[in-house]
């Protein structure tokens, strides 16, 4: 059989795939992953999970804010990752969120622009435990300590910088024991 040879000429913000078996247009992808990622859906989605349904089979768990919170940060950095995995080798560079702890003094001297960026204020001793990770900070938080890392390593510092503003409740959720709701 003699194949042809057809060309069509493309609009700009389209690209062309195969659908069924037709060359089908349709919008061109967002090429900068951290536009096509704003929620922890986006990022379930990217990877070809079903958000609601992995909320509804983690949630029936009972498992503990931490480890929902790790869980959807394993799915988020994954998908932000766009299959880049650390392998941990001596000349690798791998880059985390770097997430500041203020004392109360120097809370009260942010601006309120700088004070609506702050998750939540702590006073001597602030620690996560997480199987294979350890961090704490100690002595109004300007001493600190991370001793173990964990797979939520990212290939770039801009998508790091980003996971953690972008993400913060989560990794509040993570990093710090829940509040106790009183009745």
């Amino acid at each position: 059989m003699k194949s042809k040879k057809l060309e069509i000429e493309i609009p700009e913000g389209k690209t062309a795939v195969w659908r069924n078996g037709i060359l089908t247009l349709i919008d061109e992808p967002e090429k900068d992953v951290r536009k096509r990622i704003k929620t922890f859906e986006d990022a379930c989605h990217e990877i070809g999970i079903d958000a609601e349904a992995w909320n509804r089979d983690k949630i029936s768990l009972g498992l503990e804010p931490d480890v929902l919170a790790f869980l959807k940060l394993r799915i988020i950095v994954k998908a932000l990752n766009e299959g880049w995995e650390p392998q941990f080798t001596e000349d690798e560079c791998r880059y985390y969120p770097w997430l500041i702890l203020y004392t109360g003094e120097e809370y009260n001297k942010l601006d309120e622009e700088e004070k609506s960026r702050v998750v939540c204020r702590s006073y001597n001793f602030a620690y996560a435990f997480c199987g294979v990770s350890f961090a704490y900070a100690n002595n109004d938080s300007s001493f600190t300590h991370a001793f173990i890392g964990v797979r939520l390593a990212f290939k770039t510092s801009e998508l790091a910088a980003y996971c953690g503003r972008q993400f913060l409740d989560i990794w509040a959720d993570f990093v710090f024991l829940p509040e106790e709701k009183s009745e």
